[in-house]
């Protein structure tokens, strides 16, 4: 199961491109307030702080925060040790709201972490995933 898990929460590939999408300013605020929180967590080791703004779904997968920590600096090294992040657009990608980031990991490899984000019913957001794909190299 947690295999499944991580293979869905995990892609590292070239991947569909995504649509721009129409947010008020204040919708992409606070869902970059969220994926920078849990980056700040994850930079601290704050397990807790860092499953608390996974949703409710991701939470009931790992279970605890200690398994949802170790997840992420194995399958998620660029996201948890970032050298470099750059808050790009939010769009729509699979079909769900998404913050686009582009990230430079510890081992100085470029990514665009993909942070698919889910509304509660309070209104708040949270990260329902996050999928990894690949920069371009263009060359020089």
């Amino acid at each position: 199961m947690r295999s499944l898990a991580l293979a869905v929460l995990l892609t590292v590939a070239g991947v569909a491109p995504a649509a721009a999408l129409d947010l008020a300013p204040a919708e992409r605020s606070a869902i970059g307030a969220v994926v920078q929180a849990q980056l700040d967590a994850f930079r601290r080791d704050a397990a807790t702080e860092a499953f608390g703004h996974a949703s409710p779904g991701i939470r009931r997968m790992f279970e605890t925060p200690e398994r949802f920590m170790a997840m992420v600096e194995r399958g998620y090294a660029p996201v948890y040790r970032p050298r470099r992040v750059e808050f790009r657009n939010v769009v729509r990608y699979r079909g769900r709201i998404t913050q686009r980031v582009y990230v430079v990991g510890s081992d100085g490899e470029p990514v665009i972490a993909n942070y698919l984000m889910e509304r509660q019913d309070d209104g708040s957001w949270r990260i329902d995933g996050c999928v990894l794909e690949e920069v371009p190299d263009i060359g020089v």
